[in-house]
């Protein structure tokens, strides 16, 4: 039963992430990996605001690891990173780890903070 929440869960995900991305890169462009960037945040909020704010451990499976872990990609921040790197744009590629795991951290911190203030 948890194998398919988490399948559901990331079958949503996973294209949000790259409608996400399309649209991002079609009004920002693609100089800088900002759909990642955008779902690495977001998702890293989303996932510590729920940590807190559901009890329930299927509905955990189903937003927390399938829906949060297929929308948030570090595996494409790593990637991506990388192609910053071979392009020779070393300042952008720091700055791009710097602010996915900045970003992710501060949003986690965030939406933890929030949860709490409504749900303990």
């Amino acid at each position: 039963m948890t194998l398919l929440l988490v399948a559901a869960g990331a079958a949503v995900g996973a294209p949000m992430r790259f409608l996400t991305d399309l649209v991002l890169a079609h009004y920002a462009g693609r100089h800088l990996p900002w759909g990642t960037l955008v779902v690495n945040v977001a998702g890293s909020g989303l996932a510590a605001f729920l940590a807190v704010a559901i009890a329930d451990s299927n509905l955990a499976a189903l937003l927390i690891i399938g829906f949060c872990g297929a929308l948030t990609t570090y595996s494409t921040l790593s990637y991506e990173t990388l192609r910053l790197v071979e392009d020779g744009r070393w300042h952008h590629a720091l700055a791009n780890v710097a602010a996915n795991l900045g970003g992710g951290l501060a949003a986690g911190l965030l939406g933890f903070g929030v949860a709490h203030l409504f749900f303990v």
